[in-house]
């Protein structure tokens, strides 16, 4: 672990355990970004329209199909060409491209991201591009692509705070409090727990840039948000720590590009149907929360365009993949999916049936921004515009 690395990690576990004098409503210093558009991506696990919009679904999804399905430019037609595992998935939404490297994450993107566009040819500073998951798949190479012209030193700042959920539920069942990790109250003394230990490397944190190192603004920040969480009260779901930690760097950094992913709803892949149905229900609920914070947060509100997609289906009930455990059938179970997009370059009420793809996000971001991008398999989505 490198000095830089240590230190602050140090430094947040030092702050964790202290009684926090901090207001929650300050903010770091940031450069006066006043009149540019701001992006954010939310990219879910897997989703059949079955369980969402479809007759069968609206149940699990009241806010997608309230509140927000009236205010967005709805894609009911948007289809996964590629390889439908979490990591390609998400590489071929941010670059444009379909890829097909690892599966797991091992292999960065073979063409460069919208982070690596965006810093490069908008000169974005490195707190400006965020990339927070709650799957640590996509956490290992997604800052920036395998390409030498583009690479880590224009990439993004990449966050798992899932890790350090998940060591605080692990440690408190070994330890014989099991009851805490159903507990919101509980949570946080077990969150602050991992904070003293001395594996601080389960902040999940890792940076891209030229430096490869955390500045003090970008140090002073994290404490703060992972603190006033710990501090305030804690979640019980990945994507729900995934959402807070987010909203609090919104609120201190307000990133213009911000990619986040969801993966609650992958717990049916160890067979509960009813734990996914309830994770689609937390997405619900988040994206709303996370529609909300954009409204009430002048650095968002009236510039940003929020996309919403799952990143593929699941497969049949009855395929010989086991059904919705997995995400593997070539079918248009697995394959088609739904994209929502609010905000400054949507249109409310505008409903879309002609097929989009997954890979038609990064030429639409650059679209919104003005950038003209390389050739890529995507094309921007003329629907969306500012």
């Amino acid at each position: 672990m490198n000095t830089a690395r240590r230190r602050f990690l140090q430094s947040l576990a030092a702050f964790a355990v202290a009684e926090s004098g901090i207001c929650r409503g300050s903010s770091a210093p940031r450069a006066d970004r006043s009149g540019s558009p701001r992006t954010i991506v939310l990219a879910v696990g897997g989703i059949r329209r079955a369980e969402t919009f479809a007759e069968s679904g609206i149940a699990n999804i009241p806010h997608l199909w309230g509140e927000l399905f009236r205010q967005s430019t709805f894609f009911v037609n948007t289809r996964n060409e590629g390889v439908t595992s979490h990591f390609n998935t998400t590489s071929s939404i941010i670059t444009g491209n379909w890829q097909r490297v690892d599966d797991w994450g091992r292999v960065p993107p073979a063409s460069p991201t919208i982070f690596e566009f965006t810093r490069r040819f908008l000169r974005l500073p490195q707190d400006d591009v965020w990339f927070i998951s709650s799957n640590k798949a996509l956490t290992n190479r997604i800052g920036a692509s395998s390409d030498p012209a583009y690479g880590p030193r224009y990439g993004a700042n990449v966050v798992f705070p899932k890790q350090m959920l998940i060591d605080a539920v692990v440690n408190a069942a070994a330890h014989g409090r099991a009851d805490h990790t159903g507990d919101r109250s509980a949570m946080g003394p077990e969150l602050a727990s991992m904070l003293e230990a001395s594996n601080f490397e389960g902040l999940g944190w890792s940076v891209e840039g030229d430096d490869a190192i955390l500045n003090q603004t970008t140090e002073a920040t994290v404490v703060r948000a992972i603190g006033d969480l710990v501090h305030g009260g804690s979640p019980v779901t990945g994507d729900e720590f995934t959402f807070l930690v987010a909203k609090e760097i919104m609120r201190r950094f307000s990133p213009s590009l911000l990619v986040m992913s969801f993966s609650d709803v992958e717990v049916a892949h160890f067979g509960s149907y009813s734990l996914h149905l309830a994770g689609i229900r937390i997405m619900d609920s988040l994206v709303y929360e996370l529609w909300d914070e954009v409204q009430k947060n002048p650095d968002y509100r009236g510039r940003t365009t929020l996309f919403v997609l799952p990143e593929f289906g699941r497969d049949l009930d009855g395929s010989p993949t086991n059904g919705f455990f997995n995400h593997r059938f070539n079918n248009d179970s697995t394959r088609l999916t739904w994209m929502m997009c609010l905000g400054a370059g949507a249109r409310a009420g505008q409903v879309v049936d002609r097929p989009v793809q997954h890979v038609d996000v990064c030429p639409t971001i650059a679209s919104l921004w003005g950038l003209e991008l390389p050739p890529m398999q995507g094309q921007a989505l003329a629907e969306i515009r500012m």
